[in-house]
């Protein structure tokens, strides 16, 4: 057990080399109130740094977000990469994402590396592109996607523009944990800026060029939700031809507090209050929403006389099939995460086109084979793109947001919605329905024990149905990576899979069932029988865990 004595130490150790006056002055504080839980809290523990690089509360000490933290994670990156190699860094606009940006670029072009620095805030895809674009090795998007307004981040790409998988994480882990004080690290400027017109526009002109049809009849409501999407949105959309869409005022600006929304993510509940009102007074066609950096993509339809929020998987799989029936590449590949819907694979055979399952997450994804079009995962992550392949080898709010207009204008043309378009392939595939079940813990040795629990023993039955498969995704099934995962198959077309939060203190529970529809006039009952059996499902799952 580490002493009070030697966290002192390693906090007056810290405060000797940080450059932040104000996280300076948090550390002194702690020290003079001799808050020993404070100190435990931050200096106990270390933002580990992996795939999803690293994210957490702001803050003074290794277990949070601040400028030390983020130079040696800079310099760690050098280290792996080597002199003269060339990073492209972006930022959202969180709470000191700019500063993390500059003293990263500051510690790489210190190291020998050639920087380019975006000039502003900009969108996580933007990044993402521009690394493939400008024929980057390596790319720093400094965000905290949808996590609360105290938390950042540092997310790695590499030069194929797609998230670094494993080894890599492990060695630019290794060596963050091999640099020394960062008051001794070199320190360089004169990095390249990147302008509007270097990068931004290119990218524009990327994803207006995807298969989006020639229908532009449309009403669209839109929110940013207090992020860096707002303004790139409304660009993409006149320069592909849409009217402009009508922006949720309140939520419009970037605003690090975000402050209309518990959570600024569009599947958190009230999230999308305002713009659900502000569409259904304008008698809107649609909703899209994106999450703070815009790498996420929320739509809205008509329900009677308001609107509903679809899925992530409803959405996956509507698109899914837009960009199959736009697209003729021999080989073409389509691929969704292993806890999104089993929906898109049936589509993928009907069309004849071949799919691929991934781990979690689009680092994963995006790596699923030649010929990929098309990935979703069912948390509003989609990328799309044409015979030519992905403009942005991430998931990316922009480009599908356009992507979702335009198929809801071709629906439009014909006098049908995105609704009658779900309703048609409940009927030619069954109707998958899917829902989510998230445990939030501040005990991480809570989900590690649960975990564990369910493996030493697996239920034999979940409300009603029998379990017919218990598969530890931990051991690398069906030739995949393994991960932290259980997935249970359940008789009458059911599944469920269990896995912890890559990126926040949650277990989640991802549920689908399928219900077949024998005819179009049988979809109403469907739907109520799924949302019954989910609804059992949950109550079930909620009682297994016991959290």
């Amino acid at each position: 057990m580490t002493t009070v004595e030697t966290l002192r130490e390693r906090a007056e150790a810290w405060l000797g080399q940080d450059p932040d006056p104000v996280t300076r002055e948090e550390l002194r504080e702690i020290l003079a109130g001799r808050d020993e839980a404070a100190l435990a809290d931050r200096f106990g523990a270390k933002l580990e740094f992996g795939t999803a690089g690293l994210r957490g509360e702001l803050g003074a000490g290794p277990n949070r977000m601040n400028r030390v933290t983020v130079m040696r994670a800079a310099a760690g990156l050098a280290a792996r990469l080597g002199a003269g190699r060339h990073v492209v860094i972006g930022y959202d606009a969180r709470h000191m994402s700019a500063t993390f940006a500059r003293d990263s670029a500051a510690v790489l072009t210190g190291a020998g590396l050639r920087v380019s620095l975006m000039a502003e805030h900009w969108p996580t895809p933007v990044l993402a592109f521009a690394v493939r674009r400008l024929g980057a090795d390596a790319g720093v998007m400094v965000t905290a996607s949808h996590n609360p307004p105290r938390d950042n981040g540092y997310k790695v790409y590499w030069g194929d523009g797609a998230q670094i998988v494993p080894p890599l994480d492990q060695e630019i882990s290794a060596a963050i944990d091999a640099v020394g004080p960062v008051d001794r690290l070199p320190l360089g400027e004169g990095w390249e800026t990147l302008t509007d017109a270097a990068i931004v526009e290119p990218y524009l002109g990327a994803v207006t060029s995807l298969p989006l049809g020639s229908a532009r009849d449309l009403t669209v409501v839109y929110t940013p939700m207090h992020g860096v999407g707002g303004a790139l949105l409304l660009r993409a959309f006149t320069a592909a031809g849409f009217a402009e869409p009508s922006p949720v005022a309140e939520q419009f600006t970037p605003d690090p507090d975000f402050p209309t929304v518990a959570f600024p993510n569009p599947e958190e509940p009230g999230a999308m209050d305002l713009a659900l009102d502000l569409a259904a007074r304008a008698g809107a066609d649609l909703i899209i929403a994106n999450d703070p950096d815009a790498d996420r993509c929320a739509v809205g339809v008509p329900l009677g006389d308001g609107f509903r929020m679809l899925t992530g998987d409803e959405v996956g799989g509507l698109l899914g099939e837009y960009v199959i029936t736009r697209t003729t590449a021999p080989g073409r590949l389509v691929a969704a995460s292993i806890v999104s819907s089993s929906l898109l694979g049936k589509i993928a055979v009907d069309h004849g086109v071949r799919h691929a399952e991934t781990l979690t997450g689009f680092k994963w994804i995006v790596k699923a084979g030649e010929g990929l079009v098309f990935g979703y995962e069912e948390a509003l992550g989609y990328s799309v793109g044409s015979d030519e392949g992905l403009p942005v080898r991430d998931k990316d709010g922009i480009g599908a947001a356009l992507m979702v207009a335009a198929l809801a204008a071709s629906a439009k043309r014909e006098g049908r919605t995105l609704s009658d378009l779900l309703d048609d392939q409940a009927v030619r595939y069954g109707l998958h329905a899917t829902a989510q079940l998230s445990v939030r813990v501040a005990d991480l040795s809570l989900i590690t024990g649960a975990m564990s629990r369910l493996r030493a023993t697996p239920p034999m039955e979940l409300a009603g149905r029998a379990v017919l498969s218990a598969d530890d995704l931990s051991t690398g099934l069906d030739g995949l990576p393994p991960t932290d995962g259980l997935r249970y198959r359940l008789s009458g077309d059911a599944r469920v899979i269990i896995r912890p939060s890559g990126t926040e203190p949650k277990l989640k529970c991802y549920l689908e069932v399928v219900v077949p529809v024998p005819a179009r006039e049988a979809v109403p009952s469907a739907r109520d029988q799924a949302a019954h059996d989910l609804g059992t499902l949950k109550d079930a799952l909620a009682t297994l865990l016991a959290l």
